[in-house]
């Protein structure tokens, strides 16, 4: 098969140039059949190095092009955009990764080149058998499914509402505001919490834009970028909401008078069977649970909560329901969990009921705590001197080795809240300090000014003496060991992903990260998509960070989402599989393994067909057939077979 292919190495600044011969490869891609022109180009990404290749394609008659770069997950739409632009069917592009696969993981330059030499045989044999293919093009529903509602979600379904879009916007807990509705104070201004998103949930609630489902859970998403088929789950809370008025008469009637731990006091009060997280609580409606309700779980009750209901909203015949939307794009902001300090036993959590966690101190803290603001120890006495442990649960090969990036100023915060309540002696103990956004190391200074010691060494170890807590640990600057007698210990839990968050991930058909958190496209140019076209991520559900970086992604997020909804319509890729009706023998094993649900199978003609729609192209079906009637486009078995063949022959 005679083409005219033209050739060109990147040298990525000496991101592949310092490990790979890019004059060496040019001059042996020249020699492969079908080549020519070979080049090779400092930063053929730039706009200088797309130039090279376009008016190659004009003035030598170039038909197929392949490019030795960085992954085709950074720039291979930057070149099939260029090479269209010429009138050349992007599908006609092939890119050899000679940056990652060989400049990255060598040192020996001379081994490296001949592995790129290698890479861009294959790729130079695969090109020549790429068929020209065709983009589809499908409408964008003009609505958003968020999925979280803590700040993030908030922010994000507000931005998108406001420029006059549906948002359906979907929360686990009966209130929306996540883990920001429990603090007191932020760093580093130590605004009221409350202050900042309570007029931001009211403002959901009245939104005309969003339709609100607390109590809900995703359970299947369906199609593609812009046709996104929804089923959500609504867990029944037994309570009408259109009669319900928030006035609590239910649960003082509640007949569970002793209660259970409350989720939102983060165990340190109780609550009925029958409640209201907290009185700011949006929307503030009363939730039954059906584990601690005695009519529900044992099927005995006086029922004094319904007779005590003068609105006559509380039904237990309520039931389970399963709503669907359809959606154009999808923003994902589950948000994180605590790191659970009963993991690392030597601190103490559990055993010593003085010995707390920072979002514990938070509700301490509140005035709409349990103490209503103060400070007190289990026996209800003041702390005359207070530990902050920083790094429980991060940088720990214990637990996690990254970073929770929140929890130095959480500490510094709440010693000064300490330090302003009761007056104690409070020490901090760290590793290092990582004051890194804005005013942060300002305010780092002024806790220091206020008397509170910083000891530099993680607290090893906490035990009991003489009736008060002994925190163990080595002062690293003087190299000294230490024990220092408190009253009370905070530990600074790390932030980790949400439990179930592996479900989460194989519902939305995204990706994951070693640490649990759910992996954006590219890190740095793409840090708020995902894998899946239309599907983004905001907030701490993608890694630890601080309410202002939370919100600024959120509202990236919600940009992204009605910049697509704005183009009406987009293209979709056509590397999608067609299964010939010829040689279906009707087995169904591609029905079975087809992740997406893509494949139906017609009873009439007793054979499968693809749904173009559905089908992400991951190629399964097309391994997995015995007959080889699935044939899946830009990945034919003979275009693998030609790369295989490449890659095996041995270079001259």
């Amino acid at each position: 098969m005679k083409q005219n292919i033209g050739v060109y190495i990147c040298h990525c600044g000496t991101n592949i140039a310092a490990t790979v011969d890019c004059n060496e490869l040019a001059r042996f891609s020249s020699t492969l059949p079908g080549v020519k022109v070979a080049r090779d180009y400092r930063y053929l990404c730039s706009d200088p190095g797309q130039d090279l290749i376009k008016k190659d394609i004009r003035e030598l008659s170039i038909e197929r092009v392949v490019v030795a770069a960085c992954s085709p997950r950074m720039h291979e739409m930057t070149f099939r955009n260029a090479i269209s632009s010429e009138g050349l069917n992007p599908y006609f592009l092939n890119i050899a990764n000679i940056r990652e696969q060989c400049s990255w993981v060598h040192k020996d330059k001379g081994e490296a080149t001949e592995k790129a030499k290698q890479l861009l045989r294959a790729a130079v044999a695969r090109v020549l058998c790429q068929e020209a293919l065709t983009a589809r093009k499908v409408e964008i529903k003009p609505s958003v499914l968020v999925v979280g509602a803590g700040i993030a979600g908030i922010q994000a379904a507000l931005t998108i509402a406001n420029q006059g879009m549906k948002v359906y916007l979907i929360e686990k807990a009966p209130y929306i505001g996540g883990h920001m509705a429990q603090l007191d104070k932020t760093f580093p201004t130590l605004d009221c919490a409350s202050c900042i998103f309570t007029p931001k949930t009211v403002e959901v609630a009245r939104n005309k834009n969003i339709e609100l489902l607390v109590c809900s859970e995703v359970e299947e998403v369906k199609g593609y970028v812009g046709n996104f088929t929804v089923k959500i789950k609504k867990h029944p809370t037994y309570v009408d909401v259109s009669r319900c008025t928030g006035c609590g008469d239910c649960t003082e009637a509640c007949v569970l008078k002793k209660g259970v731990p409350s989720e939102f006091e983060e165990g340190m009060a109780k609550r009925r069977a029958i409640f209201i997280a907290f009185p700011q609580a949006v929307p503030l409606k009363a939730v039954v649970d059906p584990e601690s309700c005695l009519l529900l779980s044992r099927g005995k009750c006086k029922k004094t909560c319904v007779e005590a209901c003068k609105a006559e909203a509380i039904h237990f015949d309520q039931k389970e329901e399963v709503i669907e939307k359809e959606v154009g794009s999808i923003i994902i902001a589950t948000g994180y969990d605590l790191f659970d300090p009963h993991l690392l036993p030597q601190y103490g959590y559990g055993a010593y009921g003085d010995v707390i966690s920072n979002l514990q101190f938070e509700r301490l803290a509140s005035p709409s705590g349990p103490t209503r603001g103060e400070i007190l120890l289990k026996d209800g006495g003041v702390p005359k001197a207070i530990a902050f442990l920083h790094c429980i649960g991060s940088r720990d090969e214990n637990a996690n080795l990254y970073c929770s990036r929140v929890c130095c100023m959480a500490s510094m915060k709440q010693a000064h809240l300490a330090k302003e309540k009761t007056g104690a002696e409070i020490y901090e103990f760290y590793i290092d300090i990582n004051a890194f956004g804005k005013g942060y190391q300002e305010f780092y200074k002024r806790v220091r000014e206020e008397g509170i010691y910083f000891i530099r060494g993680k607290g090893s170890e906490i035990y009991k003496k003489d009736g008060r807590l002994v925190v163990e640990a080595e002062d690293t600057l003087l190299g000294t060991p230490l024990e220092i007698s408190v009253d009370m210990v905070v530990l600074g839990t790390g932030l980790t992903a949400r439990r179930g968050a592996e479900r989460v991930a194989q519902i939305f058909g995204i990706s994951q990260s070693a640490d649990g958190f759910f992996m954006e496209a590219h890190p740095k140019l793409r840090p708020v998509s995902t894998n899946v076209d239309g599907i983004f991520l905001t907030g701490c559900c993608q890694g630890p960070k601080d309410i202002p970086d939370t919100v600024a992604q959120a509202s990236a997020a919600a940009a992204e989402a009605v910049a697509l909804a704005n183009k009406g319509q987009i293209e979709v890729e056509p590397t999608t599989v067609i299964i010939d009706p010829e040689l279906c023998a009707g087995c169904k094993l591609c029905i079975e393994i087809c992740p997406y649900s893509a494949i139906d199978f017609i009873e009439l003609k007793g054979i499968s067909s693809v749904n173009e729609a559905l089908c992400k192209g991951c190629g399964a079906c097309t391994a997995i057939c015995p007959s080889k009637a699935a044939r899946q486009n830009h990945f034919t078995q003979g275009q693998v077979l030609s790369e295989v063949e490449g890659l095996l022959t041995v270079t001259k």
